[in-house]
């Protein structure tokens, strides 16, 4: 991979993890909500899990959904279901009492997992792949998965940063209710793309 194609893919994974999508609101949500220390293992989920997507596309994952045309509308309805179950919980996450916000903050395993039901992460790792990794040499895969696994991690970390200055604000559990509202409707509106697409 060439000097320039590496920083195009730079700036291209910082430009596509620092961009508002799913994996941010989320994440500004808990930081807003649970603060940046316990929101650790939600941001390690996103950073692995979508660096590992990236290299089981590049690694031929694409031809098996080229194969089965029928798969893709599956991942759609599969993607809009849960995101618009996530936005229910964000938007019931509203403070109990004293400070303490209801549920918990999403898991490692569980924000690996959601990558696979992201229309964002779908369409940055294939874009990844088919921009950056054309050959799908394991080379340039692996390569392409390690500069998003470098740069994915701290761009969606911002997103963390300012959910939790944002909780300076949230004061009352009625402007709590009203932010976690707030971003639950940017992730419904997030579906979009993807509705629009289908």
């Amino acid at each position: 991979m060439t000097y320039e194609l590496l920083a195009a893919l730079a700036l291209f994974a910082f430009v596509s993890s620092v961009t508002p999508g799913p994996n941010n609101l989320m994440l500004m949500a808990s930081g807003a909500n649970f603060g940046f220390r316990k929101t650790i293992p939600h941001m390690l989920g996103i950073g692995l899990g979508f660096t590992f997507m990236v290299v089981l596309v590049g690694g031929g994952l694409v031809q098996i959904f080229d194969a089965v045309p029928a798969s893709y509308a599956v991942l759609r309805a599969g993607s809009v279901v849960y995101l618009l179950w996530l936005a229910w919980k964000i938007a019931h996450a509203a403070q109990a009492a004293a400070g303490q916000a209801k549920g918990r903050p999403m898991t490692f395993l569980q924000a690996a997992a959601f990558q696979w039901v992201n229309p964002k992460a779908w369409a940055m790792a294939l874009t990844a792949i088919s921009a950056y990794a054309p050959a799908q040499t394991w080379t340039a895969i692996l390569i392409t998965a390690g500069v998003f696994g470098a740069i994915n991690l701290p761009a969606v970390s911002t997103w963390t940063v300012l959910g939790q200055q944002m909780a300076r604000l949230l004061t009352n559990s009625r402007r709590l209710a009203l932010f976690n509202w707030t971003m639950a409707a940017l992730l419904v509106l997030s579906l979009f793309p993807v509705l629009m697409a289908g």
